[in-house]
């Protein structure tokens, strides 16, 4: 291969990779009670969103979402949330929802402008219904790309990337807080 094709075969790859950022990090292993995860532009470590299921499969109705880390930027290890990370950015609030058994509706503490719904679906597998270009998705995982330039960090943008529940299709939605 001569050196002008090594050149547009290399930064053809480095163009990937500026397109897509969420594509450069380790994706969590496969978990059946997984809802959906977090990552962040700033580090590798990821925020975890699973089930909390009761010993009748059932989602727990105290805490139906058990949030924590995965430490890749470190030694890969889980880690729960400390508090003021589970209060003021990663944390959940859910509450039952009176007209269907055995669901929750909830919203990020950080941001509450949109509101989710966590449940079983018909074959008893946790889902976490994410508003997705204004329908209810199943939400899989979070990109959110983080301005750390100033004091105080602040949000560029955040990628949502789901499924149809229908179409079992792919979904996507970039937003700015």
């Amino acid at each position: 291969m001569n050196r002008f094709s090594l050149l547009v075969l290399f930064l053809c790859s480095g163009l990937t990779s500026l397109a897509n950022p969420a594509e450069r990090f380790p994706t969590p292993p496969d978990s059946p009670i997984r809802l959906f995860y977090i990552q962040r532009s700033s580090n590798a470590n990821t925020v975890i969103y699973d089930a909390n299921l009761s010993s009748s499969k059932t989602l727990n109705a105290k805490d139906p979402v058990h949030t924590y880390w995965i430490r890749y930027g470190e030694r890969g290890q889980k880690e729960e949330l400390t508090t003021i990370q589970r209060t003021l950015a990663y944390g959940l609030y859910t509450d039952a929802i009176n007209a269907e058994s055995n669901a929750f509706e909830g919203y990020f503490l950080a941001y509450r402008k949109r509101k989710f719904v966590v449940k079983l679906d018909a074959r008893g597998t946790p889902i976490a219904l994410f508003p997705i270009n204004g329908r209810l998705q199943i939400l899989k995982r979070v990109y959110v790309s983080v301005d750390e330039s100033h004091m105080m960090p602040s949000v560029n943008y955040i990628d949502l990337y789901g499924k149809d529940p229908v179409t079992g299709k792919d979904v996507y939605e970039r937003f700015k807080p």
